[in-house]
């Protein structure tokens, strides 16, 4: 682990879209990570991104997890990756931040966290959302009994459609594990579930829809919690709109919270009152990228041993969850869990 203080050595694998938008600029603009190495299958592409970025060492995966001169690892590959990559990680040594989802099942999750408490090193996911303020203030809400009982949630991720000139890996199932609801419906649910005190889901009914490629274009989710709270998830990649349109809900007995934007209603003499707080909103920075520089602040805090370090045991559940959603729907039956 490496000390307070210390500069830490980080390298990435998967030079795609998240690692050049988001993941390069945010760790190369910090003065105490040196971004040592990145890693991609296209190892054309990835000395591209190298030369772009400033970046000295191109490796392959297993060059770069052996290398030695590197302390974390951030994998942004291909969902069908992440398992193998995080625990061959781990093995070597190394911290691990790996974009969603942690595996494609849930024993796969139970492997990656086993894997890091064996070689005692940090494994977190890629669940952004969680470091927004607004998410944070909507969650404070409901765990602090604010909004009375909650008896309904719903997350909708919902991106319009577009044209695809070149199918993906997204499009893929074997690379994938799934489409839309793989895709969006995983931090959608994690939003969900994140806002709600992470309560277990006890019963499961989906209906997905496919059109032209091998997974689903669309997915609707309805569950249960332990609780009794009605959870509704509904994402889509072709949405038929002007714009995408993501949002949250959550409703209670005494007052309801929606974002973005956040809104906070509560119930104070006999009628619903506004209560929502006010939001920083730093100059030059938009919410969802700052919320990345948190997520990426947090890890590094952890890598350091200056902040909290636990595991995401979280995620075993949550792809429990997802399993029984595309069970329900290819069985056209609910699942109890």
């Amino acid at each position: 682990m490496s000390s307070p203080g210390e500069t830490v050595r980080v390298g990435l694998v998967g030079t795609g879209a998240v690692s050049q938008l988001v993941h390069l600029p945010i760790l190369l603009e910090r003065p105490d990570v040196e971004v040592v190495a990145v890693a991609d299958r296209d190892e054309r592409k990835a000395r591209a991104i190298a030369d772009r970025f400033g970046v000295d060492r191109v490796l392959d995966d297993a060059g770069l997890f052996s290398d030695g001169e590197v302390d974390a690892v951030l994998l942004c590959t291909p969902n069908h990756l992440h398992e193998d990559q995080a625990v061959a990680a781990l093995d070597a040594g190394l911290h691990v931040l790996v974009e969603r989802p942690l595996a494609l099942s849930a024993d796969g999750c139970r492997r990656v966290l086993a894997a890091a408490e064996a070689a005692r090193r940090c494994v977190a996911v890629g669940m952004s959302h969680r470091f927004r303020p607004d998410v944070s203030a909507l969650r404070a809400f409901v765990s602090g009994g604010e909004l009375g009982t909650p008896y309904a949630a719903r997350v909708a991720w919902m991106n319009r459609r577009v044209e695809v000139r070149r199918t993906t890996w997204r499009q893929q199932p074997d690379e994938a594990g799934g489409g839309a609801f793989m895709d969006l419906g995983v931090q959608a649910l994690d939003l969900g579930c994140w806002l709600l005190g992470q309560p277990r889901i006890r019963r499961v009914s989906a209906v997905m829809t496919r059109e032209e490629y091998e997974v689903e274009d669309a997915a609707t989710v309805l569950m249960e919690t332990e609780h009794g709270v009605a959870l509704t998830v509904e994402v889509s990649w072709s949405y038929n709109a002007s714009e995408d349109r993501h949002f949250a809900r959550v409703l209670g007995t005494e007052g309801s919270g929606s974002l973005p934007p956040l809104e906070v209603f509560k119930q104070l003499g006999g009628r619903p009152m506004d209560v929502t707080p006010r939001q920083p909103d730093p100059a030059g920075a938009g919410p969802y990228m700052n919320a990345y520089r948190r997520q990426v602040d947090h890890f590094l805090r952890a890598v350091r041993g200056l902040g909290d370090s636990a595991p995401p045991e979280d995620q075993v559940h949550l792809m429990e969850v997802v399993e029984a959603a595309y069970r329900s729907a290819r069985e056209r039956c609910e699942v109890a869990l």
